[in-house]
């Protein structure tokens, strides 16, 4: 894996994170997750996103992709993204949401149980299109 092909498909990743992102959590299940927040109050900032720090979250979950895909588990396939990255997202959103809802009230149990399956399609389909771009040419 050349440094054309990490930057190429981090690149990728990103847009298909960030889209991915927006489409499940603001479009699709927006009122989902507003109807089952905890107690905590302000903490979304809905008007006022620091829209450099989203951007660079989704680079950095795009490339922890690009990193074991390419480093460790030679994925070059869209299907074998998918799968990867899915498994990768429902491990880390169940590990992040099980600490958050045991330690905050930004979240209600209903929701800290549904969103790791939520974080799987969103890396599962990001992970995909990594491992798609990751194999091209070969």
């Amino acid at each position: 894996m050349n440094a054309q092909q990490r930057i190429l498909a981090t690149l990728a990743g990103t847009v298909v994170s960030f889209l991915m992102g927006y489409i499940l959590y603001a479009l699709a299940l927006g009122s989902f997750f507003e109807a089952h927040m905890g107690t905590a109050e302000n903490v979304a900032k809905t008007d006022d996103m620091v829209w450099w720090a989203l951007v660079a979250g989704n680079v950095f979950l795009a490339y922890l992709l690009v990193y074991i895909f390419g480093k460790w588990a030679n994925i070059k396939t869209f299907g074998a993204g998918l799968q990867a990255g899915a498994m990768i997202g429902l491990i880390i959103g169940f590990g992040y949401d099980m600490i958050a809802f045991g330690t905050t009230n930004t979240m209600d149990l209903t929701a800290a149980l549904v969103d790791p399956f939520v974080t799987a399609v969103m890396l599962g389909v990001t992970g995909g299109v990594v491992g798609w771009m990751l194999g091209r040419g070969k």
